[in-house]
């Protein structure tokens, strides 16, 4: 799902969560949603959002899980130095998913090959 220019990632979610089969579900503030939320709740997972200020009742999040966001976080960090993919310079979606491919490839080449 690529959502349309520069459009927040919380339109999104439903699609992202429609027929979801996990156990824990990781996400910062942003998604701090009472849809988004009973979507999760409705797949019989467990919520790690951390609740934004403006809630009433503030939920508690376990630190350790939450934790885990960050190595997505700078997965996505170490794509955005990509001169190509941060511009979002692509007009048509299959040609940013290709750039997304191939700049994935050397993150992951660093992680799974033997360095010498």
């Amino acid at each position: 799902m690529l959502p349309p220019g520069p459009a927040h990632d919380l339109r999104a979610a439903p699609f992202l969560l429609e027929g979801l089969k996990c156990r824990n579900v990781v996400a910062d503030r942003g998604y701090d949603a009472d849809a988004v939320l009973n979507m999760i709740l409705a797949s019989a997972a467990k919520a790690h959002v951390p609740s934004t200020s403006q809630r009433v009742v503030q939920c508690s999040v376990s630190r350790r899980i939450y934790r885990q966001r960050n190595l997505v976080e700078r997965f996505f960090c170490k794509l955005k130095h990509s001169t190509r993919i941060a511009p979002c310079f692509d007009k048509l979606a299959r040609n940013f998913l290709a750039a997304v491919s191939l700049a994935s490839t050397r993150p992951w080449i660093t992680v799974y090959e033997p360095t010498p």
